[in-house]
């Protein structure tokens, strides 16, 4: 691997947590466009990463960042402050940012590169 496609990862994986905490931030304020905000916007990155690399490690290594900042935000104090409550929004954010990680991840870099067509054995 090349310098400049790690440095790419590392950025993709800042980036990832930036949106991760903006994201918690967002879906509890502003509960039902927030929640669909903060999901877009991880999709967003997530996919983005994928095609600006051409590679799938470009949507996991944003995912990988989102992943950290939400866990280390849904972890208590022990003044027992904490950022995510119980509620649909929480729990939405959660499981709904790992399954579009995961869709991003999985999905297809696109067709194959187009050449002349031709058939084994003519």
């Amino acid at each position: 691997m090349r310098a400049g496609r790690l440095a790419a990862y590392a950025g993709l994986f800042v980036l990832g947590a930036v949106v991760g905490v903006a994201g918690a931030l967002v879906q509890g304020g502003f509960f039902p466009a927030g929640l669909l905000l903060a999901l877009l916007g991880a999709a967003g990155l997530f996919y983005g990463g994928s095609r600006a690399t051409g590679t799938r490690a470009g949507a996991v290594a944003p995912a990988a960042g989102w992943l950290v900042a939400v866990m280390l935000l849904t972890a208590t104090r022990p003044e027992g402050d904490f950022l995510f409550g119980a509620g649909y929004g929480s729990y939405g954010f959660l499981l709904g940012g790992m399954a579009v990680a995961v869709m991003c991840a999985t999905l297809g870099q696109g067709p194959q590169p187009s050449g002349p067509a031709a058939r084994l054995g003519n």
